[in-house]
């Protein structure tokens, strides 16, 4: 927890949008990569000002609007077209880099020179794994892991610095590359998604530069542009365009709109004709090792996929196994990564440390495990060479003798995604053993859970895959003659069974395993296992992105509503005092008020002369505030009458401009001015009355992508006009039950041992 004392010595959270009291000492901070930093809220909410209604009146022009919506479309162009090329070339190479690795060590291994082969197989692996490490925890810290956490509380709402910046995109691409070819065992969809966000959100932000891009300078559509560019991520890791389309709205989005499916197929359709014009030329041998595939990256179409009553049951037994296997990955995992974090946070070298023994470990377990699986001879009467010399294949060599292979080496001694492929294959149910099977799932089930958390770019997608895929085969080859399904079916099987027991995944699991296997036939089964397993995952905790939105610390609002809130009234958490200004206030006010708080939002009260009795105007934003102290629209009276209300002032001058007052230079005689409020309050903002239960306010304030809501009196004779604010902060559990501990059995004991981690007194 990283508290920050004000000058008055009063400890106040670090985020910027309320008032906070004594009270609310408690808040989350976000642990972005490895590094403690403060966080803003995002305010989705369209302000109604009068010089916004002027502006929009002045932009009636049908020409105006309608080249405002080509831009909409053009951006999610560019999205696509870029996802697609930055997707392309993170293959390429990776499977390039992977590759020769991976050749240059069986050619050691032919020649009998093993412990140069070791040596050279870890040697790349660590140079691999440090360069990831390096550049990312001295570069970007914001490019650690997979990065769907990071853009999922942005969605909800969530503005953590630098996770979308030029530098952590490029560290995001060197890193999520020289990480997947080191053997690692990581995937790049979760990473290949944060950068395809990272796109999105500088092609937003090109109003900086770029005058005519100036509309999209706020959150609302940077929101949207992020949204397309998420689903371009997926669409651009597995090809699976309608398949991302679908993971961003099950698992990332707490809202959702019809306009917006729209531009987000347009979106990750473009990826994929672009995917596919790249891989068409690759196949003429111009990509080195890469490109001799399609858009399908595990093809089982050739599989005659029949099934009977007889073949439900072992489906249902793996879904079970998925709920249990994929809660005890979440839980391994949370356990994990909090060891991680006592690690990182002595500093950036005992990170790299940690990154190097990974490194190590991970290439003794896949260069040594191999050598305890017996040679067996290849089988006759398959198209597939037998034994693989080289990178890929199902029948590796390794160490044994001609027309001899290592099942457990096909395993190990490949890329993540040539494992998945060799578990998918049809027509191999006895090209492995159980024993090495049995193996290859323990060590890559814990391979996976230590691999996530160092300072790499990392992804869970493809472990979670593999590790899936490799208890499906092996629940195949323990049923025998009982079920009539082939091996590399229960390995996709398995595959959708983890997927939903560790991530909570239903629909776009189905739909990116079809798109992935292109298997149509499969989808009853992938169905079942998928309900199943997350139903009973559920049972034991939650999906592994919520774990790790909390790990990090966001305030991420949940869709679902806490049992206790629906005893509060938005009163008993509402505390003061209130900061307010008048419809016309005088610049030293402003500037001290801006300078000694943090808050984004203050309410307008309009008094005499504008109203008989003080009444609420409106809703005024720091960034709006800072704007007109720049600008100096000042009045040398607060009776003057300003005749150029808005001066040479448009709405893109009020996009997302910086907060900071402390360079503003202001002379003694211009701060006794004052400034007219009422052109750039927010007239309708929106409110509720204080007894108003929590539970309604929470389900209003995160279906509307608020940033502030207003709470007004009941009877609002002889009271101010406003009782508080409700802020992201107030809808928090530790704050509430920090108010009230009462309200859950054992609420003051949790909250004592959150208040012990963050490090404050009980």
């Amino acid at each position: 927890m990283a508290i920050k004392v004000d000058s008055a010595g009063e400890s106040a959270p670090l985020i910027g949008n309320h008032d906070f009291s004594p009270l609310k000492s408690i808040s989350q901070v976000a642990l972005v990569g490895s590094r403690v930093s403060p966080i803003e809220s995002l305010d989705y909410e369209i302000s109604e000002t009068e010089l916004l209604n002027q502006d929009w009146r002045a932009r009636g022009d049908r020409a105006e609007i309608f080249g405002y919506v080509i831009l909409k479309w053009t951006l999610c162009f560019l999205i696509g077209l870029l996802s697609g090329c930055v997707g392309f070339f993170v293959n390429l190479t990776i499977e390039n880099l992977a590759g020769v690795k991976f050749v240059v060590t069986s050619n050691m291994m032919l020649a009998n020179r093993y412990l140069w082969a070791l040596g050279v197989f870890a040697a790349s692996n660590f140079v691999l794994t440090m360069f990831a490490a390096v550049i990312t925890a001295y570069i970007a810290p914001a490019a650690a892991g997979s990065g769907i956490p990071e853009v999922k509380a942005y969605l909800n709402g969530i503005d953590a610095p630098d996770i979308f910046s030029p530098r952590t995109l490029v560290v995001k691409i060197a890193g999520c590359i020289t990480a997947v070819s080191s053997s690692l065992h990581v995937g790049k969809a979760g990473p290949m998604l944060h950068i395809t966000s990272c796109i999105a959100s500088l092609l937003g932000h090109g109003g900086s530069r770029f005058r005519w891009l100036r509309c999209f300078e706020n959150d609302r559509d940077r929101r949207d542009l992020v949204t397309c560019g998420a689903g371009a991520g997926i669409a651009a890791a597995f090809r699976a365009p309608i398949g991302g389309v679908l993971f961003v709205l099950e698992s990332l989005l707490s809202w959702w709109r019809s306009a917006l499916l729209w531009r987000a197929f347009f979106t990750t359709a473009v990826v994929t004709v672009v995917l596919r014009a790249l891989i068409g030329f690759c196949r003429s041998g111009k990509c080195g090792l890469f490109g001799k595939g399609g858009l399908i990256m595990f093809d089982v179409t050739e599989v005659s996929v029949s099934y009977h009553l007889v073949d439900l049951p072992p489906v249902i037994v793996l879904g079970i196994i998925g709920g249990i296997f994929g809660s005890l990955y979440n839980f391994l995992l949370d356990k994990v990564l909090r060891i991680y974090t006592r690690i990182n946070g002595k500093g950036k070298p005992y990170k790299l440390l940690l990154a190097a023994s990974v490194s190590i470990f991970t290439s003794c377990c896949l260069f040594g495990l191999p050598w305890l699986a017996s040679c067996r001879p290849c089988p006759g009467g398959i198209s597939e060479a037998c034994p693989t010399i080289g990178r890929s294949g199902n029948f590796k060599k390794f160490q044994c003798a001609p027309d001899h292979y290592n099942d457990l080496a096909s395993l190990f001694f490949n890329t993540n995604d040539d494992t998945v492929r060799n578990l998918f294959s049809a027509g191999t149910d006895k090209a492995f053993t159980k024993y090495s099977i049995l193996l290859f799932f323990v060590t890559s089930y814990f391979l996976g859970i230590v691999s996530y958390g160092l300072v790499a770019p990392s992804g869970l997608f493809v472990p979670v895959i593999l590790t899936g895929a490799t208890y499906g085969r092996l629940i195949g080859m323990l049923m025998g003659s009982h079920s009539t399904l082939d091996h590399g079916l229960f390995a996709v099987l398995g595959s959708a069974s983890f997927l939903g027991g560790s991530m909570r995944l239903t629909v776009s699991v189905c739909v990116i395993l079809l798109e992935l296997t292109n298997n149509l036939l499969l989808l009853p089964l992938v169905m079942v296992v998928v309900l199943i397993s997350k139903t009973v995952g559920d049972c034991f905790n939650t999906n592994i992105y919520d774990t790790l939105v909390k790990l990090k610390g966001f305030p991420f609002l949940q869709g679902h509503v806490d049992p206790y809130m629906r005893r509060l009234k938005v009163g008993d958490v509402v505390a003061g005092p209130l900061q307010i200004f008048n419809g016309v206030e005088r610049v030293g006010d402003i500037v001290r008020i801006l300078r000694s708080t943090g808050h984004n939002g203050f309410p307008v009260i309009d008094g005499p002369p504008f109203s008989e009795s003080p009444v609420l105007y409106g809703l005024v934003l720091r960034p709006n505030l800072v704007v007109l102290l720049k600008k100096r629209l000042f009045l040398p009276r607060r009776d003057s009458v300003q005749m150029n209300r808005f001066g040479h002032l448009s709405a893109v001058d009020f996009a997302k401009p910086g907060s900071g007052v402390d360079d503003i230079a202001l002379t003694a005689e211009e701060m006794e001015m004052f400034v007219d409020l009422h052109p750039f309050a927010n007239t309708s903002p929106y409110t509720v009355v204080e007894t108003m239960s929590l539970e309604k306010a929470q389900i209003m304030f995160s279906k509307l992508g608020l940033r502030h809501l207003l709470v007004i009196p009941k009877s609002p004779s002889q009271r101010a006009p406003v009782v508080g604010m409700l802020t992201r902060h107030d809808f928090m559990p530790e704050h509430v039950l920090g108010l009230h501990p009462s309200l859950v059995v054992g609420g003051w004991r949790k909250l004592s041992r959150f208040r012990k981690t963050v490090g404050l007194n009980v």
